[in-house]
């Protein structure tokens, strides 16, 4: 349980410091300079500023002189008999020049000035009156720009942005120890967590006491290594969390390392993976190196079957892909040639350990494998109980209720109800989450939202008997889950719900259980054809379970005569955890089809049988729908006529 668990004794002394390193758990190992962190924000803003530098530099230093323009004439001519024009230079017909005195025309004025000869002028006369009033014709435009200020100024951007790109080729270069500008991709994205910021403990971890119980002992070494070593003891250099999604395999790793209280290397698998081939496997060597800098410490590669899959099979393509397995095989060689006092630790999680290289499984890297399971009642109870800490309570609300109405579900889906329950309540204006808050949670988890949807009387009509076949057939039938709600409100993509659970936590379901199972999924579509006479598309969830159901019984459980003891089904991938089967013959598939149409024969005649004989019992049970929508479990027995049996838990 977790009020149970225990925090690190405050009194255990640290490891004895390491002669060779020192007291690597205060000091740590000398470490690089931190580089400031690169960014696309960075890169713009420094482009930028070079930019506005290089504007300032021209403004300062060259500005651009003003000049009007005036007309050939009168301006032009009547300045030039004024003598008031100093010097002029011309290109083809246009004139620029400078008057020796300011000159206005229309809203602007300036001493430079540019006009355009017409063709019609006499060159001859013009170049008389020049002469006469002493202006000088130069070859160059005054007060233009030599050939340096203009390159200079011209490729001033250019010439600062090829210095910043030398710059951070260098920059990157000397940070990743001579690789080049690709040497900055080859650095570790795991984010490091200092002990002093880790929270998380087994405190906080619930319900998976087992797995809890196996990290225990890598605790404990990280914690007092000398204690295993005086014996010859190396504790595993791997450990590998496989389980259902949500079932706190991150959080477990978390934990271990807030209790050893050392610092956590989190990563997931996919970040090693990118275009260049050789950057996951450079990313790898520098995670294993800071790790065993700062050690002792723990690594984390979260979804390790995005790396992990076995070389050459299902996903490979032609051989593999190559990135993806140099990743793997520098995995494989870091964990090969840990030292045996590095005390590093790596924890891997997965949903899928079937698809894992064998070489990663194998004694020496991931030695020790810990199943995650989905928590029982207890364990709900538990998790509940951590969760709630921080959520007021009302008095109505029981815990180990709540648990039993929640069977199958793990952690993650817990943490969830308790907050959809505390939205609910803080939407409703409760100052405590009360017990209803709770089951309006869990329905809207388990059936989904109710849909506000305009629906026929026929319709209606249609799924009230299709809900109250499935009610009716799981009230009946022996080995049946007891109906706990039937509902004709549109929730998520169906029209009407029925809600069947377990009195308690199930592993293991018998052959009788199972065709009970699909003789609920086949009443919806028979109550159909008993009271109307034909069928429609709203059992097409039914028909998906009860075809899942009758292929398992025959192809994985070995639950036909015909078949017999064998497994015929596909597996994704062949493991030491879960070998696949081999390929079947086109006879021994045909027998597996004919077995399961079979199964699903017999369990649909006698599910038509079972409403034929109790249609009174359908009838009163969808005009209760009708009437009111939703039924509770009491309710829902009570109008069909039938009297709730109560089974001992297991």
């Amino acid at each position: 349980m977790a009020d149970e668990a225990r925090a690190p004794d405050p009194r255990t002394p640290p490891p004895p410091p390491d002669p060779r390193r020192g007291n690597l758990r205060v000091s740590g190992a000398p470490k690089k300079p931190p580089m400031i962190p690169w960014s696309p924000r960075r890169f713009i803003t420094i482009l930028v500023a070079l930019f506005v530098l290089n504007w300032l530099l021209v403004a300062v230093f060259a500005p651009p002189e003003k000049r009007i323009k005036v007309p050939y004439n009168p301006t032009f001519l009547g300045q030039v008999r004024n003598a008031n024009v100093k010097e002029i230079s011309s290109t083809g017909d246009t004139v620029k020049g400078e008057f020796k005195e300011t000159v206005k025309y229309k809203d602007d004025s300036a001493k430079g000035f540019e006009t355009e000869i017409p063709t019609f002028a006499n060159d001859r006369q013009l170049s008389q009156l020049l002469e006469d009033n002493n202006v000088v014709i130069s070859a160059e435009p005054p007060g233009e720009r030599s050939l340096l200020q203009t390159i200079l100024f011209s490729f001033g951007p250019t010439i600062l942005l090829v210095a910043l790109f030398i710059f951070l080729a260098r920059r990157a270069a000397g940070a990743a120890g001579g690789g080049g500008m690709l040497g900055q991709f080859g650095r570790s994205r795991a984010r490091r967590v200092e002990p002093s910021s880790q929270t998380v403990t087994f405190a906080d971890v619930a319900g998976i006491e087992e797995a809890k119980q196996e990290l225990l002992e890598v605790v404990d070494f990280l914690r007092n290594p000398d204690r295993y070593r005086k014996l010859g003891a190396r504790i595993p250099r791997g450990v590998l969390l496989a389980g259902a999604p949500g079932t706190g395999k991150t959080l477990l790793a978390r934990a271990v390392a807030g209790e050893a209280s050392v610092p956590f290397f989190s990563a997931s698998a996919s970040e090693f993976i990118e275009a260049i081939v050789g950057i996951g496997a450079s990313r790898v060597r520098d995670l294993f190196q800071q790790a065993k800098d700062a050690a002792p410490a723990i690594i984390f590669i979260d979804e390790l079957d995005a790396i992990g899959r076995s070389r050459g099979g299902p996903g490979g393509g032609l051989g593999g892909h190559d990135e993806r397995e140099q990743t793997l095989n520098q995995i494989l060689t870091e964990m090969d040639g840990f030292d045996t006092d590095a005390n590093v630790i790596v924890l891997g999680a997965t949903n899928r350990p079937e698809v894992l290289d064998p070489a990663l499984l194998r004694p020496g890297r991931f030695d020790r494998r810990v199943f995650v399971q989905a928590p029982d009642a207890g364990g709900r109870e538990a998790i509940l109980r951590v969760h709630t800490r921080s959520v007021p309570l009302d008095d109505d609300v029981a815990l180990a209720r709540i648990a039993q109405s929640t069977p199958g579900m793990v952690g993650a889906e817990l943490a969830n109800l308790v907050n959809e329950a505390a939205l609910l309540a803080a939407r409703r204006g409760h100052e405590r989450a009360k017990r209803e808050d709770f089951t309006d949670a869990l329905e809207k988890i388990i059936l989904g939202a109710e849909r506000k949807v305009l629906i026929s009387p026929e319709d209606r009509r249609r799924t009230a008997y299709h809900e109250g076949g499935h009610a009716v057939v799981g009230m009946l039938t022996p080995g049946a889950d007891p109906v706990r709600k039937v509902s004709i409100i549109p929730r998520g993509l169906a029209l009407g719900v029925t809600l069947s659970t377990p009195e308690d936590d199930r592993f293991n379901y018998s052959e009788h259980e199972l065709r009970a199972k699909i003789r609920v999924s086949l009443g919806g579509r028979a109550a159909e054809e008993l009271v109307f006479g034909e069928s429609t598309t709203g059992a097409e969830s039914d028909i998906q379970q009860v075809t899942r159901i009758a292929r398992g019984m025959v192809e994985r459980w070995g639950m036909s005569e015909k078949v017999g003891f064998l497994t015929v089904a596909q597996q994704d991938g062949q493991s030491p955890l879960l070998p696949g089967a081999e390929p079947v013959s086109e006879a021994t598939q045909e027998l597996v089809d004919a077995e399961v149409r079979r199964i699903v024969d017999e369990e649909q005649e006698a599910t038509e049988r079972l409403l034929s004989e109790n249609r009174e019992r359908l009838d009163s049970l969808a005009e209760a729908l009708l009437e009111r929508e939703t039924l509770d479990e009491a309710d829902a027995y009570a109008a069909a006529g039938i009297e709730r049996h109560v089974t001992a838990p297991r």
